[in-house]
């Protein structure tokens, strides 16, 4: 699944192709994503500016002066730019919407389905308001998420701080690979319950988050299975992952075997040693 990372080298690699430019026409080839996408989009979007393109979250936000396209990559969708001055691919199956500007078609293509492209209007107020962004943590890059609010946000959760870190509501975009991988760097065991963690171990955590997201921003994000940029390029964060899919083979830094765990159907990997406490 696309995480924060992804999400953000997708949005990077749009900016320069949509940001000032006017959308001069669209096609939703099949509504059925997540949320049906709505009937009127291609006519609200048609003629209008984007005037820029944001990240919230997991969430690219296209900003209009009439409202904002919501955009979810889901669990495969990638959002692709396609020069339209070297003809533009027929579309395949899986390829549900076209934005077309003056140089450029912008594709989405999502072969699970489990995106999302919503339209928020202006009168309904702010977009930060919209239910699916409502109840979204800070952001990981913002000054404002520090160890002392990671302490704040923990206190009275008996969950599992890995579970904690992905629901999001005290920081977004730590999904499964970035919160196995912070946890590694700040040497905390992913099972140990979040309101044990006191405010140095979480000043590590906080400053690991930031480390592991800002790297994988740098070298594109991590490619699994479908994950590519917008430019068609692969993610790379994986070859230097210290756990992740790591299962059985040796710590990077103490030699013990990597273990994999299963927390709340998804899988956590750690190292018994380094992440002891």
């Amino acid at each position: 699944m696309p995480e924060l990372p992804e999400v953000e080298v997708t949005r990077r690699a749009l900016a320069p192709h949509v940001e000032g430019r006017v959308i001069e026409g669209a096609v939703v080839r099949d509504r059925r994503l997540r949320w049906p996408v709505p009937a009127d989009l291609v006519k609200r979007v048609r003629g209008q500016q984007v005037e820029r393109l944001d990240r919230r979250g997991k969430y690219l936000l296209w900003r209009f002066a009439r409202g904002v396209l919501i955009s979810h990559l889901g669990m495969s969708g990638v959002w692709r730019v396609l020069p339209r001055a070297e003809g533009i691919p027929a579309p395949g199956r899986h390829d549900h919407a076209d934005l077309l500007f003056a140089l450029d078609c912008v594709r989405l293509t999502d072969p699970r389905r489990f995106g999302a492209l919503l339209w928020h209007r202006a009168a309904d107020g702010p977009v930060e308001f919209h239910p699916l962004l409502a109840g979204l943590g800070v952001e990981p890059f913002d000054p404002a998420f520090t160890g002392a609010l990671l302490h704040r946000g923990t206190r009275g959760r008996s969950a599992a701080i890995k579970q904690v870190l992905l629901a999001g509501d005290i920081v977004v975009g730590v999904g499964n690979i970035y919160a196995s991988e912070s946890l590694f760097r700040a040497r905390i065991n992913p099972r140990l319950s979040a309101h044990r963690l006191g405010p140095a171990r979480c000043d590590r955590l906080a400053g690991a988050i930031r480390e592991v997201l800002a790297e994988a921003i740098a070298v594109g994000g991590s490619t699994l299975r479908d994950f590519v940029g917008a430019d068609g390029a692969e993610g790379y964060f994986m070859l230097d992952a210290f756990v992740y899919e790591r299962a059985g083979q040796p710590c990077r830094v103490c030699g013990g075997a990597i273990a994999r765990i299963v927390q709340g159907q998804r899988a956590t990997y750690y190292c018994r040693r380094c992440q002891s406490r």
